[in-house]
């Protein structure tokens, strides 16, 4: 195998990513991811956790100030990532190492869970990752943006400009866990909510700020709460923004066996 996986483009695009950028909007956004793991992960004891793609450390940092796991350590591509999570001094936080994307430095099965939150999207080889963590960890979290929409591939710019290389819905993240054979032990969809949106619109768009975009947002909102509320599961999925999954690791590639 070769000691260069991660493309040289997407290595460098990482690198200084985190250089005093959007730290209140990570916050932010960080803040609903952090809950969403430990949502799916109620009614269970995780010890020794590791979060892969830990960016400039956010989640982790919700994570340690709820004092949610007694010990947590971080693996990230983006040196500027590694940078701003050691400043960051958190408690609980054992250790903050930079990797190459692919390779985890830990023993086989000595992580109890991995944590891995809005980072398949950005993965070259997603499979290859996902062997990995399972070789380390026997459940894993895992949270992607649910970006599939029919034409998306008239928005490529735009998605490629947040690193998005991989798209999904919960259903096609299902099938690509299962067939890694992770079982699917509890999930959730998200939306983004109205706090996050008046955010994106009012401070990173810089529009306007009026009582017309606030009331549309937070009605917008509510009509898809209502619409999920009385609707199956296909039509619930459909609005979703993100998924959330925990997975337990219950064997192999599921692929050319009889059953």
């Amino acid at each position: 195998m070769a000691t260069e996986i991660v493309s040289a483009d997407v290595k460098n695009a990482y690198d200084e990513f985190y250089l005093g950028r959007d730290e209140q909007w990570r916050m932010l956004g960080a803040r609903y991811k952090a809950n969403n793991i430990i949502e799916v992960s109620k009614g269970h004891d995780f010890k020794k956790v590791l979060e892969v793609g830990a960016g400039d450390g956010s989640i982790l940092r919700h994570l340690s100030e709820w004092n949610t796991f007694p010990e947590m350590h971080a693996l990230e591509i983006s040196q500027s990532g590694v940078d701003q999570i050691k400043k960051l001094e958190l408690k609980n936080l054992s250790s903050v190492t930079i990797f190459d994307g692919y390779h985890i430095p830990f023993k086989d099965n000595e992580i109890d869970l991995v944590i891995l939150s809005h980072v398949l999207e950005h993965v070259e080889f997603e499979r290859m990752l996902l062997r990995e963590i399972k070789r380390v960890s026997k459940f894993l979290i895992i949270e992607v943006p649910c970006d599939y929409r029919y034409g998306v591939d008239k928005r490529m710019k735009h998605f490629l400009n947040y690193g998005h290389i991989n798209m999904y819905t919960p259903s096609s993240l299902r099938f690509l866990v299962q067939s890694e054979g992770y079982q699917v032990l509890s999930d959730k969809i998200s939306m983004i909510e109205p706090e996050v949106s008046k955010f994106n619109a009012f401070i990173n768009q810089k529009k306007p700020r009026s009582i017309f975009t606030t009331l549309r947002i937070d009605l917008e909102f509510l009509l898809k709460k209502i619409t999920i509320s009385i609707s199956g599961k296909k039509r619930q999925e459909s609005f979703a923004n993100a998924y959330t999954a925990l997975l337990r690791n219950q064997g192999d590639l599921d692929i050319f066996k009889l059953h």
